[in-house]
This record gives C-alpha cells, sequence and structure tokens, in this order.
C-alpha cells in the first residue's frame, strides 16, 4: 500500500512541476528499505496485538485444557511446568502481523499474492485443528487425513500454477539442487510439480512436529526466515543471481518483503513464547509458517535448499517417522512394537534423556544456525 501511495504520489508530483519536493519518496522503491520497514511493522504489531491476543483466547477459554503428548506419556524430569492452561491458536497473531506488514510494505506480484493467500488458508486449517482439539477437550483434533488431503490440494495446485503459467514454468520444469549451478533434470514437469507439493507439504507438517516446546518451532522458524531473506533477495536480483550462478527469477524479489515481515512476527511472538510461555502458535501458526517456508522454496527455484536449511526441522519429522516405521515392523515381526527413540518427535526424546526444556531449545538453536550456514554456502560453493 505505502509502495504504491509514493508511486502515485511521484506521478501526481511530476505532473504538478513539484518533483523535487516529492523525490525523497524514491526511496521507497528499493527492496531492502521495505523489508525494513516490513520487519519493525511486524515486530510492532505483534507486540500491540499480543496483549489482547492472549487476553481474548484466555477469555474465550481457547487453552490447551489437556495434557500435551509428552506429559501423556510419564514423567518428565526437564519439565517443571505443564504446558496445561495456556492459551493456543497463538499463530492468529503472527499470520495478522505478516499480513498486516506485508500489505503495507509489499508490491503485489503472483508470488507475493500465492503465499499470502496459501498462509491463510493453511492458517484456517490450523485453525480448526486448534479449535477441534479444544472443544473435544483432547489432543486429537482433526484427522492427519483431512489436514494431508487439504494440504495436498493446495500444494498440487500451486505446483500446476506455476506450470501453467509462462514466465514460471520453469521453476517446475527443471530440477534444481544445491551446489550445483546447472538444473540437474530439465522437462520433467510431473516430477517438478510433486517435488513441489512434497516440499510445501512435507515443510508445513515438519514445522508443526517441531511445535512442542517453548520458542523451540519459532525461534528455528526465524533461523530459517533468514536464510529465506538472503536467498529471495539474490533470486529477484539479476546482476546478484548471474554473479553466485542461482537462478534468477523475476519478481522474487518482493518475497524478500513476505520473509521480512515473518521474521518481525516471529520475533513479536516470541516475546510472548519464551519460556515460561504465555502462548502457543498451534497448528495455526506452526502449519502455516511450515507451509509458507515451503512456497517460497518452490518459488526461488529452491526446494533443496530448505531441506538443508530447515535441518531441525527435518531431523524432528524424521524421528516422527523412524519411530512409527520401526514400532509397526518390529510388532509385525516379534508381536512386540520397540521403539527407536524414548519418544517422537526428537525434542522430548531428549526430554526424557533429562535435558531441561530450556537447554533443548537452545541446543537446537544452535543446530539450526548451523544448517543453515551450511545452506548459505551454497551460494559460492557450486
Amino acid at each position: 500500500m505505502i509502495y504504491y501511495l509514493s508511486i502515485y504520489l511521484i506521478d501526481w508530483a511530476k505532473a504538478n512541476g513539484l518533483e523535487d519536493a516529492f523525490s525523497g519518496l524514491r526511496v521507497f522503491r528499493y527492496i531492502t528499505l521495505r523489508a525494513a520497514a516490513a520487519t519493525i511493522t511486524a515486530l510492532v504489531v505483534s507486540w500491540c496485538l499480543g496483549p489482547l491476543v492472549i487476553r481474548m483466547l484466555k477469555e474465550l477459554k481457547f487453552g490447551q485444557n489437556y495434557l500435551d503428548k509428552a506429559e501423556e506419556g510419564g514423567e518428565l524430569k526437564g519439565r517443571v511446568l505443564s504446558k496445561k492452561g495456556t492459551p493456543t491458536m497463538g499463530g492468529v497473531l503472527i499470520v495478522l502481523s505478516m499480513d498486516i506488514s506485508a500489505l503495507l510494505w509489499a508490491q503485489f506480484n503472483e508470488m507475493v499474492i500465492l503465499t499470502l493467500l496459501s498462509l491463510i488458508v493453511l492458517a484456517g486449517l490450523g485453525l480448526y485443528d486448534d479449535y477441534a482439539k479444544i472443544t473435544k477437550q483432547n489432543n486429537l483434533g482433526a484427522t492427519s487425513t483431512i489436514k494431508l488431503i487439504i494440504q495436498s490440494c493446495l500444494a498440487v495446485f500451486i505446483g500446476c500454477y506455476l506450470y501453467y503459467l509462462p514466465q514460471t514454468r520453469q521453476l517446475v520444469t527443471e530440477i534444481m539442487v544445491p551446489f550445483y549451478k546447472h538444473p540437474v533434470l530439465t522437462g520433467v514437469a510431473g516430477i517438478g510439480i510433486l517435488l513441489s507439493a512434497l516440499t510445501i507439504v512435507g515443510s508445513s507438517n515438519a514445522v508443526n512436529l517441531t511445535d512442542g516446546l517453548d520458542g523451540l518451532a519459532i525461534g528455528c522458524t526465524l533461523i530459517v526466515s533468514v536464510v529465506f531473506l538472503i536467498l529471495t533477495y539474490i533470486a529477484g536480483n539479476a546482476k546478484f543471481a548471474a554473479y553466485l550462478q542461482v537462478p534468477h527469477v523475476v519478481g522474487a524479489g518482493e518475497l524478500t518483503i513476505i520473509c521480512a515481515a515473518m521474521i518481525g512476527a516471529g520475533l513479536g511472538f516470541l516475546w510472548f513464547n519464551c519460556h515460561p510461555a504465555q502462548i502457543f502458535m498451534g497448528d495455526t501458526g506452526s502449519l502455516a509458517l511450515g507451509g509458507a517456508l515451503g512456497i517460497m522454496a518452490v518459488l526461488i527455484h529452491q526446494p533443496f535448499i530448505l531441506f538443508i536449511a530447515g535441518g531441525v526441522f527435518v531431523a524432528e519429522a524424521g524421528s516422527v517417522m523412524i519411530q512409527q516405521s520401526w514400532f509397526k515392523w518390529t510388532r509385525r515381526r516379534t508381536g512386540t512394537g520397540q521403539r527407536m527413540f524414548l519418544m517422537a518427535p526428537l525434542h522430548h526424546h531428549f526430554e526424557k534423556k533429562g535435558w531441561y526444556e530450556s537447554q533443548v531449545v537452545t541446543r537446537f538453536y544452535i543446530l539450526g544456525i548451523l544448517c543453515a550456514l551450511v545452506a548459505l554456502s551454497s551460494l559460492k560453493i557450486r
């Protein structure tokens, strides 16, 4: 909105001989300035709306009035405070702050609109899931089948949309991998659409599985968002993309504003979500943020980068899949299911081993930063 207002005022000033007086408004054309403004705007909005949202959720009794999976599993040496009774659905605060900031500072194109609409759809899915958990007073919520169907439909739609749009078709017909400057496959639309869908669905669910400790999911999301802040800016800048030999995607630079808004909203939410948490993001936030990261990875033609940058998310999701697969396999073979981890997702395994919650979160942050550095190193090591 502010970008378009500045353009309108500059054009009006030219028509009325006042160009010099309004020349300062040209700064709003720069993505770097608007990204900084988007971060600050989302942070301030989140800070201002946070207490109001927390109070409203408490009044509506939208709290986690059931034991979480870790507490159901038995005593945890590192778990000092129970999560029971803490307001959930805090993702509403994140998504609202992001949307307000993006509406103010982004220049709208197909990529920005696609990302923001998908963010709202996934937030709506998460909201339904959180509401189902609260009203049933258990931790079942929406069935995994329902969530997977909606996520898959959205992801396949995005892949097909990118294919049928001429300017974005190569995003799904060519397959890029990190540390290599040329496409490893070309003319493979079917594989590209499938890869795009898997990236979006996988990222959405991986962040969702990571959300279990105070500040863990949002902190790791912030780390990955910083990586994509850099990558989206480079992908949208023809000179930088050519110099670093990465795919140049016209219009991708505006996704930098979305990443910046995500960082600001995430920092604002972390203010209230740090231990001991005053609010949880719930599926409302985790499904939406994970999906948004997956979509942006696809839109800048770097889906596999997310696998590296989001290494913590990959480990969390992988621990769940390994745990379930091993349990089913051993039960089929021996009649008694065995566990690979003390508890899954992975952060609960370390809680069971006696790590304090703050230790788990801080150490996962460190691992997340290391993964982010490896992902960024792919810009030069090609």
